[in-house]
């Protein structure tokens, strides 16, 4: 691989002082977690939750594996490792980085307000762990993660992270897109990344990019013609180990919670095809910038609710109206600003293909310290210990 890049100098330019985030002089981050996710009240997860949980449906987190967390455990079932430890069944986590990305899509919480809630809380997780602790990957094992994940005849896959391709990679993701698994990728972060890379640029793919709290395209999200949709992205609260939670920016975040719509979706329409539920994604959207698509915001930004219950004509009939267009709901939660986010950094290896860094930059609360993951992972970071 390619020398990585000044990891702190990168960090020192994303992230708040991180003595700051020590939880003491941010009272926000007293408040229970499920109070800080404002992406939930920004997408009316709740009341697409009325409609739809994820229910039957299963989803493969292709990442650093998934801890069993107290918010997210009953929907975890045996996975993968194919990192090369000792440990086979994906159901650990050392990272934190996809225990966050599976709580965002399916944690379950522990009552009406206590825990994290994912976008399907009602869905399965299937962990496959492709990368080392410190998020490094190679793009075939990334194959491999897919193929097993085909194996176990999952329903979603989602892929918070991007880098270079492989033969072997591509035909993959192309067996997936012809087998009905919808497949989602986070498009990349700028600067790490300058457009969107592999496996989120395979026609097909859903690739995510991001926006913050007003609704607006998010600095750490690459722009591209590739962009499909766009999500919440800064400032993304979810499960990580330990029992604890953590906090990140960047466009893992958002395909881990477009990958819960979808799961909201193929378990309200069961027998729609895998084309048909991302055009329903896509033409439930919600229209920003400038009219139509764009390489920002893709077709719009994701409506829950919409994606549930609008009268989508199948692909190929005329349209009966217009796209939705909007602002989107207001967000009132009280979130903590500013965290650093982290990409993968693309590398070289010994064969010239590029190595696969998860998309992230994880802070210690109070520690003083901080690293990017070498995986272009949308970043992460672990905050103080919030209030449950």
């Amino acid at each position: 691989m390619s020398p990585l890049l000044n990891l702190a100098a990168a960090a020192a330019l994303l992230l708040p002082n991180p003595l700051a985030l020590a939880g003491e002089t941010e009272p926000s981050l007293h408040k229970p977690v499920r109070q800080l996710q404002w992406h939930l009240s920004y997408l009316r997860a709740l009341d697409a939750h009325r409609i739809s949980q994820g229910q039957g449906t299963i989803v493969a987190i292709l990442d650093t594996g998934v801890s069993p967390h107290p918010d997210l455990r009953n929907n975890l079932l045996p996975g993968k490792d194919l990192s090369g430890t000792a440990n086979k069944d994906g159901r650990r986590d050392k990272n934190g980085h996809g225990t966050g990305m599976a709580g965002l899509v399916a944690a379950h919480g522990r009552g009406s307000n206590i825990g994290a809630l994912g976008i399907a809380p009602k869905a399965l997780i299937v962990p496959v762990i492709e990368s080392r602790i410190d998020g490094q990957g190679d793009p075939d094992t990334l194959a491999q993660g897919v193929e097993y994940a085909l194996s176990k005849m999952v329903d979603v896959i989602s892929i918070s992270s991007s880098g270079g391709s492989s033969p072997r990679l591509e035909r993959a993701i192309r067996l997936a897109l012809t087998s009905n698994v919808v497949v989602v990728a986070g498009a990349g972060n700028f600067p790490w990344n300058r457009g969107v890379e592999y496996p989120a640029s395979e026609p097909g793919v859903v690739a995510v990019g991001g926006i913050d709290q007003d609704g607006k395209h998010a600095d750490i999200s690459v722009s591209g013609p590739e962009i499909d949709v766009a999500a919440p992205a800064v400032d993304i609260y979810s499960t990580s180990n330990n029992g604890d939670y953590r906090r990140g920016t960047g466009t893992s975040g958002a395909t881990a919670i477009v990958a819960g719509a979808v799961a909201l979706i193929r378990a309200k329409y069961p027998s729609l095809p895998a084309r048909e539920v991302v055009h329903r994604l896509t033409a439930t959207a919600i229209d920003k910038g400038p009219p139509g698509r764009d390489d920002q915001y893709g077709h719009g930004v994701i409506d829950l609710v919409a994606a549930l219950t609008a009268d989508v004509p199948p692909l190929g009939s005329a349209p009966t109206a217009d796209p939705p267009a909007g602002d989107g709901p207001t967000v009132t939660t009280d979130v903590a600003v500013g965290d650093g986010s982290g990409a993968r950094e693309s590398g070289e290896d010994g064969s010239g293909v590029r190595g696969w860094v998860t998309l992230g930059v994880l802070l210690a609360a109070g520690g003083g310290w901080a690293y990017v993951a070498r995986r272009r992972r949308s970043g992460d970071d672990p905050p103080p210990r919030i209030s449950r």
